[in-house]
């Protein structure tokens, strides 16, 4: 199934015959989990399946089956069996109901693996800070989920109501979470680094019942008190039963005067459960149809208030379970760090590891504090963490400052590493080549790429393929995606396209928010389904390789650029910048423009220098120079100016579409979800005036 080529380190990595360098497979492909899965299959259906290819057709040639499979072979704890896994020729919307009669609880999922024997006095969670580390058991976690759910229960917290966190990245978010989940409620989590605006567009949608709050962040070396954002949040959220405070920074004022909460009050955490009495009745798990509502998640909202997305129980258990346990090969005793923030999706299924039997590392903090850039690597190595989740942007951020952990003078061991995993946007083909040789050779190194709208991946990684550079290793099973041309009809592999989902999958979410279901559908209709009637729009451009089957991200599809009708991304041009002027060019967006008095669109591409570095004529030239060369002459922006910011969400995304539409001359509502969304002023007055 593959073979061992693990040779980057030594100059010897293979090239595939559509010239993209193997840095990767598998030392053993046939002891995977996702072989084992492959050869249970082979044996009950009669088949032949010999690669993944062959597991992959087979995944969407039958998704009933396959999902049947997945439910046994990763184990989901139900009170009640399924009577239907989907029923057979369902539409992909309206949402068919997956799994449809069965009884399960989310978190008793995640509590309780499913046919693991785990020592309930082994890590389930350890917490890290820039300050340290602690461990929190499964008997504890347990334990503290129990007390929280029934503090939930005493405060009238009832299936279906929502419950949401003001909260970072630690032990008491998870605990809270789950102790919802218990009950039936939806859980919602904001991260205290969102401003309150943007705190407010979301809750105020979804009117949670319970809010709970941290006293205090604590961020590169300094605290930071959440008392003023909490007083704005609470001021409005009319409808608000109870205030919860945790003790997150311990030391720090722990102050809960002065918070008037709507129609009840704030309560210090260890209050909180002492309101409930007796702390010592058993944990319970509400038996829940398989699409009860879990999550709610936001669109970025960028360009005007976000939507509510609503995930259920089972489709984010089961998806989250497959990827974790045959994509990832996660196994009890693993140790998994993903660096997130409670808003991304990425914390949801950071999370959902534990059902894996999985430690999870919940760190809190800058990734850049105490040990500068060698802080995520030197956690690495201090709590040998084996799978390491970032964004593109912090591994370019190593690459552009050559940071090799393993060589002279760190010489950090990160022996323990099996993977690594980025998303958030296109991992350059220079960053791939950069990671096999600053880190051990002998990972996996996974770009993946799905989504909030989704709550997991499209595109995953793979033990049973190689890494290509520039390349997601393969399409995730049972995700029927392709690439669809403007016009809605299937374009060949090696073509770019518009990345569409043409089968229903489980983790669809249920609806969007709305104090009207009608509104609701009409609202999740309008989000994904518009483009092309019948068939998920995801919103990305890509392009499936030819040979080896590889997904290369080249941008999101409404910052597609269309100069002289010729469609790409504008990850080609990022891809090109990191390449060839890092040291000079720190950032960058790339957006097409065309007004109405424009009978072209134009490629305008916006500089944000290196300190000392000058956006001079010579600079542009070689800029438009080395464009043309490795892209074509199409692919040269039309305009090149320096700027001072990049306009970003709090995920780290570029906001393409708000400059695109600002250099368009379109009049748009910035969300507040764009964190520095002041610098947009700049691209107005610039826009004005070019």
């Amino acid at each position: 199934m593959g073979e061992n080529i693990h040779q980057i380190a030594n100059g010897t990595a293979k090239v595939s015959k559509g010239g993209k360098r193997k840095l990767w497979a598998h030392p053993d492909p046939e002891a995977t989990r996702m072989a084992e899965f492959m050869r249970a299959l082979n044996q009950k259906y009669g088949l032949r399946l010999e690669s993944y290819e062959d597991l992959y057709r087979w995944s969407i040639d039958d998704i009933a089956s396959f999902w049947a499979e997945v439910w046994d072979f990763t184990g989901i704890t139900a009170s009640k069996q399924y009577e239907e896994v989907v029923p057979k020729s369902a539409p992909i919307f309206p949402r068919p109901d997956f799994f449809a009669g069965s009884r399960l609880n989310f978190a008793e999922n995640l509590l309780y693996p499913a046919n693991l024997k785990i020592d309930e006095n082994s890590p389930a969670i350890i917490e890290a800070t820039e300050s340290g580390s602690s461990t929190i058991t499964w008997a504890e976690l347990r334990s503290r989920v129990q007390e929280c759910a029934l503090a939930l229960r005493s405060h009238g917290v009832v299936e279906s109501d929502r419950v949401a966190g003001f909260l970072g990245n630690h032990a008491n978010a998870v605990a809270a979470m789950l102790a919802a989940a218990s009950i039936g409620a939806v859980w919602t989590g904001v991260s205290p680094d969102t401003g309150v605006t943007a705190v407010l567009e979301r809750l105020v949608q979804i009117q949670p019942k319970v809010l709970f709050v941290d006293n205090a962040v604590l961020y590169n070396g300094k605290t930071h008190s959440s008392y003023q954002k909490v007083k704005e949040i609470l001021a409005g959220l009319k409808d608000l039963k109870a205030g919860v405070m945790f003790e997150t920074v311990k030391g720090s004022e722990m102050k809960i005067e002065g918070l008037e909460v709507g129609e009840g009050r704030m309560w210090t955490y260890d209050e909180f459960l002492k309101s409930a009495g007796d702390l010592s009745a058993p944990l319970t798990f509400a038996q829940l149809p398989s699409s009860h509502p879990l999550y709610i998640l936001y669109s970025s909202g960028t360009t005007g208030a976000p939507k509510c997305i609503v995930h259920s129980a089972a489709g984010t258990l089961i998806q989250h379970k497959k990827e974790h346990i045959l994509h990832c090969d996660i196994r009890p005793g693993d140790r998994m760090l993903y660096f997130t923030t409670t808003t991304w999706m990425m914390w949801h299924w950071l999370v959902s590891a534990l059902s894996a039997g999985c430690t999870i590392i919940l760190y809190d903090g800058s990734p850049f504090h105490p040990h500068g850039d060698l802080s995520m690597p030197v956690l690495i190595q201090n709590l040998k963490i084996t799978h390491f989740g970032t964004s593109a942007k912090y591994l370019s951020i190593l690459e552009q400052k050559r940071i090799f952990p393993l060589q002279e003078p760190h010489n950090l061991d990160l022996s323990s590493l099996k993977a690594i995993y980025s998303t958030g946007s296109p991992l350059a083909p220079s960053t791939f080549e950069y990671v096999y040789s600053a880190f051990p050779p002998t990972l996996n190194l996974g770009s993946i790429t799905g989504g909030t709208d989704i709550i997991s991946l499209f595109g995953a990684p793979c033990p049973l393929v190689p890494v290509h550079s520039g390349e997601i290793q393969a399409s995730g099973l049972g995700m029927a995606i392709a690439a669809f041309s403007p016009s809605g009809a299937p374009v060949p592999d090696g073509t770019d396209g518009d990345l569409v989902c043409t089968l229903p999958f489980p983790c669809q979410p249920t609806t969007f928010f709305s104090s009207s279901p009608s509104l609701g559908q009409q609202k999740y209709r309008e989000a994904y389904f518009e483009t092309f009637p019948g068939v998920w729009h995801h919103g990305d451009f890509v392009r499936f390789e030819e040979t080896t089957r590889g997904i290369v991200m080249l941008g999101r599809s409404d910052g597609i650029l269309k100069p002289s009708g010729v469609r790409f991304g504008s990850a080609e041009i990022y891809n090109v910048l990191l390449r060839g002027f890092g040291g000079r060019v720190a950032d960058a967006i790339c957006v097409g423009r065309r007004r109405e008095t424009d009978s072209d669109e134009t490629v305008v591409l916006f500089l944000k220098m290196e300190e000392g570095a000058v956006c001079d004529e010579g600079l542009k030239e070689e800029i438009r120079s080395v464009v043309r060369k490795e892209l074509s002459a199409r692919h040269v922006p039309g305009v090149i100016e320096e700027c001072f910011e990049i306009p970003v969400t709090g995920n780290g995304k570029k906001v393409e579409i708000a400059v695109k539409q600002i250099l368009c001359g379109m009049k748009i509502k910035v969300g507040a979800s764009v964190m520095n969304k002041e610098c947009l002023e700049w691209y107005r007055e610039w826009a004005e005036t070019h």
